[in-house]
């Protein structure tokens, strides 16, 4: 078992409206001006914590993804952010693609409970995969490339569709999505998942927390381009002219909960699909940037991160190797441990060594 190298911990501190969502948290990244940028599973907004010193970020700031992004459904209805990225000015963003069953309350009868386990919803904000711009740590809906002034930048999105968006279209009749895509299997049942994303130029790589395929996860990788300022569409790249491509990686059975690039390699923050306490581990894809399509991959095991008992699921990773003495990682938790939590609106998240 790789030891979990647990350097310290860092205090998150949100501000009045925000508090609640501290318990789930879902994304997390850090950009170059040490801002750290998050997402909740249950709204449609996205923080950003400032720098204090290398164990505080505070002076947090909410922006509404639907200033700058147009949404399929009112703002109220989640995008279930599961992912964040960050590459050449554009902060971007995906929802979770997934259908979710409604789960028992106490408050309930069993006979209400069971009637609630038979309900099943998909949510038109959840198809989102979008991108904002992202200059001197404002998210802005249009402006000028810092570097390159004959540059737009805008805020755009992968057109959404009664489906769901182009992508969720073109799986429909793949020979491993398909039924799970068609069927509207709700995430946490192993039904399609979308918890990860890494960005490199105008390629976006998607990790999904499920389906996992008799023990194979499995990673999507698209191309996209402007098909208006405010919409993005997909380019052709894959075997028999597909949308899109798709890499197999063993990871003992788990799901992708959060991606991310490490220079040239993939890392995977890998967790259980279904709504369980499991293995929670970093695999490190080496060169994964450049994988080629349909090839069975077996990422290295880099770190195993501890999980709790109904609590400390960790959601969300960011390297943070600017911060400490050496590589490391940052490592977001859903359904906070009551003893991550400080005062009423604080929760610590845990940097790792990264080898």
């Amino acid at each position: 078992m790789h030891n979990s190298h647990r350097i310290n911990q860092v205090l998150l501190t949100f501000t009045d409206g925000f508090k609640e969502h501290r318990n789930d948290i879902s994304a997390v990244l850090l950009t170059p001006e040490k801002h750290l940028w998050l997402g909740s599973d249950e709204t449609s907004t996205i923080e950003r914590l400032s720098f204090v010193d290398a164990t505080n970020f505070a002076e947090h700031k909410q922006f509404h993804v639907a200033d700058f992004i147009s949404l399929p459904a009112p703002e109220e209805e989640e995008i279930d952010i599961e992912g964040l990225a960050y590459a050449d000015y554009y902060l971007w963003l995906i929802g979770s693609h997934s259908y979710k069953r409604k789960k028992p309350k106490p408050k309930h009868s069993d006979e209400k409970n069971i009637q609630r386990l038979a309900k099943i919803a998909s949510e038109a904000n959840r198809y989102i995969i979008g991108r904002i711009p992202l200059v001197n740590g404002e998210l802005l809906p249009v402006c000028q490339h810092p570097k390159n002034p004959n540059v737009q930048l805008s805020a755009a999105k992968l057109e959404v569709t009664k489906q769901g968006n182009f992508l969720m279209e073109a799986l429909a009749d793949d020979p491993h999505l398909g039924f799970f895509v068609k069927a509207a299997i709700p995430g946490k049942d192993n039904g399609f998942d979308m918890e990860g994303i890494a960005v490199s130029k105008n390629r976006v790589f998607l990790g999904l927390r499920g389906p996992v395929l008799r023990g194979w996860a499995m990673i999507l990788e698209i191309e996209l381009e402007n098909s208006s300022p405010e919409l993005l569409k997909l380019k052709k790249i894959g075997d028999d002219g597909k949308e899109y491509k798709k890499h197999f990686l063993f990871l003992n059975g788990l799901g992708i909960r959060d991606l991310l690039l490490d220079g040239e390699d993939l890392l995977v923050l890998a967790g259980p699909t279904m709504d369980l306490d499991g293995p929670v581990q970093v695999y490190r894809v080496k060169n994964g940037e450049h994988l080629r399509e349909n090839v069975l991959n077996y990422p290295e095991l880099v770190l195993d991160i501890p999980y709790g008992n109904r609590d400390d699921h960790a959601e969300g990773m960011t390297l943070f190797h600017d911060m400490t003495e050496g590589p490391s990682l940052l490592a977001v938790y859903d359904a906070p441990a009551k003893d991550r939590l400080v005062g009423d609106g604080g929760v610590l998240a845990d940097v790792f060594k990264l080898k």
